[in-house]
């Protein structure tokens, strides 16, 4: 089995701001395969799709951004999970808006969301994608993240996000190997040059 991780805090509050992309890019999929999430066997929402060879679970987890691994750790394990089958999907504010980034382990690299999974699992070997919400230059850090993204920045948003949907198919279907060449680099299609 698959698991397929959004991060992204839950609630009307926080929804389509810059911590909230790994929410939407598992909506879009979600969207795409004709699913609907439920509750789940931890502190997340879940959706099943059955339409790959192998079954694929889809979470977000309801515990906010700082305490996602509590979800993600109970999920892998209630569902039996192998660390090679796990994708989590996440914002990144040092990227550049709408660059994406795959990497099959690595660090939190800064970020609390990925640092509680890592905390939870004991360990960095496991998949994510990276998507660029970009650095805000006027407000601190934690305010930018929680902001909502600018009205032109949002069709190259919303491009990232289907892109992030795509990589995630990639992923599901011909691992990370795959999902890194073809999502990683300057020619991704989302991002205008710099």
């Amino acid at each position: 089995m698959k698991l397929i991780v959004g991060l992204g805090n839950p609630g009307a509050k926080y929804r389509g701001t810059r911590h909230n992309v790994g929410f939407a890019a598992l909506d879009e999929l979600a969207r795409r395969r004709g699913v609907e999430f439920e509750s789940a066997p931890a502190e997340a929402v879940m959706a099943r799709v059955r339409d790959f060879a192998e079954p694929v679970l889809l979470a977000k987890p309801l515990t906010f951004m700082n305490l996602s691994g509590h979800a993600v750790g109970d999920l892998m394990r209630y569902f039996r999970v192998d660390l090679g089958d796990l994708f989590v999907l996440v914002d990144d504010a040092n990227l550049p808006l709408a660059r994406l980034r795959a990497r099959a382990r690595g660090s939190e690299g800064g970020h609390n969301g990925l640092r509680s999974i890592v905390a939870q699992l004991g360990t960095q070997e496991f998949a994510r994608l990276r998507i660029g919400v970009g650095r805000g230059l006027e407000r601190d850090l934690a305010d930018h993240v929680l902001s909502r993204f600018d009205p032109d920045e949002r069709e190259a948003i919303v491009a990232a996000v289907a892109r992030a949907a795509d990589a995630a198919e990639v992923f599901i279907t011909d691992g990370i190997a795959q999902v890194m060449t073809r999502f990683n680099g300057p020619d991704d299609p989302a991002v205008s040059s710099e």
